[in-house]
């Protein structure tokens, strides 16, 4: 069986590595890693888009990845409980006609016993800005 540390029930500390590890992760572009800390059936619900299975997780962030150019995540704990955490993010990217964008939201995720995340749900708003405003280099 797939374990993801740190497992739940999680305290501050190793909430704030889960954290840590999917910012790391989703900075990596790579889907296929990416897609590993969820399990194979994971719900999500990204802006209006839902998702289900790690199959689905990669095309999603394959095509997002290709369309948000230079993209450079920033993720924030906010809160968390036995098994789920909340956290709040700042990105910024660039798409295909050269505008940069910075995206604000929240995050809830849920975790299975092996520490996979099983639920993510996603509210996400985007700001067009100038490059002299970007903030995460």
């Amino acid at each position: 069986m797939e374990k993801k540390y740190p497992l739940p029930p999680f305290n501050e500390e190793t909430a704030k590595q889960k954290i840590q590890m999917a910012e790391d992760g989703w900075n990596s572009k790579n889907p296929q890693k990416v897609a590993l800390a969820y399990t194979v059936d994971s719900e999500w619900r990204n802006r209006n888009v839902f998702i289900k299975g790690r199959d689905e997780i990669i095309a999603f962030l394959t095509d997002k990845w290709k369309n948000e150019r230079n993209y450079k995540l920033k993720k924030e704990y906010w809160a968390h409980t036995d098994n789920r955490i909340a956290v709040r993010f700042e990105y910024e990217y660039q798409d295909k006609n050269g505008q940069w964008w910075r995206a604000y939201g929240n995050e809830n995720w849920e975790f299975d016993a092996n520490g996979l995340m099983a639920k993510r749900f996603a509210s996400i708003n985007d700001l067009a800005i100038t490059e002299a405003k970007r903030t995460l280099t």
